[in-house]
């Protein structure tokens, strides 16, 4: 790579040393080849500096701003997690468009670029992360900034049909036409943006592949990102999840691990492993659901609209199918450290993964990836997740379809040990060929590409 690379990302790794694998990927990028990360401190500052504040990093610098206590509702809880977020999970009608809020996004994201532009060199190669800064490569070229500008989009591509829900639509396709290259989790969803610019006059897709608009080239690409197979895979075998849960010699478990949001499908996860339960029949397997879901963003109404629903469903799940020494539903509202996590996937015969939309979602890849290779547990994964165009070997189902989910999870609770070893192969094949490291490199390589790239390339 010639010159910096820059990562910028809502929130620095400030909080000690690096965890989860896409900060470690990006932790390790930078230690090996130095650059610069930014972000927010996480601080609220009502009088904030026009500048960056250091911390101290691992063979890189890292630059924080504070956000005010205004900015932090209007661009992060306001226009970012409660107008994008539900915008691009296909839930339109959950947004929440407030007055001021895009203004406020909009003067984030230039206070950012601003303070970047006295910093950045031409032959950085910026690679900015997630909808939080959606606008900012516009924001550094209105600058002046010719740096090679890369963006990758965690979350799911917004459908067209949707966007048109955005005020301000007319504008989304030039933020994006601002980076050089896009980096977008699966097919479907570079599917969904070359969709929306085929809907645009002056819009074109080159020989190359590659698209122009408004005097802009640029690369939208699939990178679908992984986690660290090897590390994980170690982690889950240091510990006895069974242990930690008590569970009985002939209790089944199957585990769900989201952050509580009404995108992954929560509710109806619940209601289908309470309709397999009214199913089971004398002489099955007894299941216990541990369905943990750490608090996110209870500041927002949506947050504790699917809190209220994880409660009533939970309670009615348990109140109907307790018995004295047993508890079908063990809900758990509060994160768990990630080495404990580990040993749970692998303690688990189900990983049950059911959002309603999602980027990727690496849960799928973690539980994967804990499983005991003689003795594996089985993936039950929504057709809408990310991971369900590369995972074909799970059980694929309708998060929508309350009653096959729960013939899913019967399914899986008694599938023969060959089945489960074959199915698993093919799973971990693909969790190991796809790893962080792969994504990494990958997107790193086509951005140094691009930056080597004529600037005009030949229309179809």
């Amino acid at each position: 790579m010639t010159g910096r690379l820059v990562v910028v990302s809502n929130r620095v790794p400030s909080d000690g040393p690096p965890s989860g694998g896409l900060v470690v990927a990006l932790h390790d990028c930078l230690h090996e080849n130095g650059g610069v990360w930014y972000g927010t401190s996480g601080q609220i500052n009502d009088a904030p500096s026009d500048g960056f504040s250091d911390v101290a990093g691992d063979g890189y610098d890292m630059r924080t701003f504070d956000l005010t206590q205004a900015e932090h509702d209007g661009y992060y809880l306001g226009y970012a997690n409660s107008v994008l977020w539900p915008l691009c999970h296909r839930r339109a009608d959950l947004m929440a468009l407030s007055t001021g809020d895009f203004e406020t996004y909009i003067a984030v994201n230039r206070r950012l670029a601003k303070m970047m532009a006295r910093e950045l060199r031409p032959d950085d190669q910026v690679w900015i992360h997630d909808y939080h800064f959606l606008p900012l490569a516009a924001c550094l070229r209105e600058l002046g900034v010719t740096a090679t500008i890369g963006f990758f989009h965690h979350i799911p591509f917004p459908a067209v049909h949707d966007l048109l829900a955005l005020p301000q639509h007319h504008i989304f396709p030039q933020w994006i036409a601002s980076f050089d290259l896009v980096g977008l989790q699966t097919q479907r969803d570079v599917a969904a943006a070359l969709e929306m610019y085929r809907s645009l006059v002056g819009a074109e897709q080159l020989r190359d592949g590659s698209l122009q608009y408004r005097g802009r080239n640029f690369e939208i690409r699939s990178f679908p990102i992984g986690i660290d197979v090897d590390a994980f895979a170690k982690e889950a075998g240091r510990r006895d999840g069974r242990a930690l849960l008590n569970l009985a010699t002939d209790e089944r478990l199957v585990i769900g691990v989201d952050r509580l949001d009404y995108s992954k499908g929560l509710d109806n996860r619940l209601s289908a492993f309470g309709q397999y339960l009214e199913a089971r029949e004398d002489g099955d397997p007894r299941a216990s659901l541990l369905q943990i879901a750490p608090p996110t963003r209870e500041a927002v109404t949506a947050y504790q609209n699917i809190r209220s629903e994880m409660e009533r469903i939970s309670g009615k799940v348990n109140g109907l199918h307790s018995d004295l020494d047993w508890t079908p539903i063990r809900y758990i509202h509060r994160g768990i450290p990630r080495d404990t996590l580990a040993a749970l996937y692998r303690a688990a015969d189900v990983g049950f993964v059911t959002p309603f939309a999602d980027g990727m979602n690496l849960v799928a890849k973690e539980y994967v990836a804990a499983q005991s290779h003689e003795d594996p547990g089985v993936l039950i994964l929504s057709q809408f997740a990310g991971a369900a165009e590369q995972m074909t070997s799970a059980l694929i189902v309708n998060p929508y379809d309350i009653g096959e989910m729960a013939a899913a999870l019967r399914t899986a609770l008694s599938m023969p040990l060959a089945e489960r070893r074959e199915r698993h192969a093919a799973l971990f094949k693909v969790v190991q060929r796809d790893d962080i490291g792969h994504w990494t490199d990958s997107y790193l390589a086509a951005m140094a590409r691009i930056a080597h790239k004529p600037l005009v390339a030949e229309a179809v």
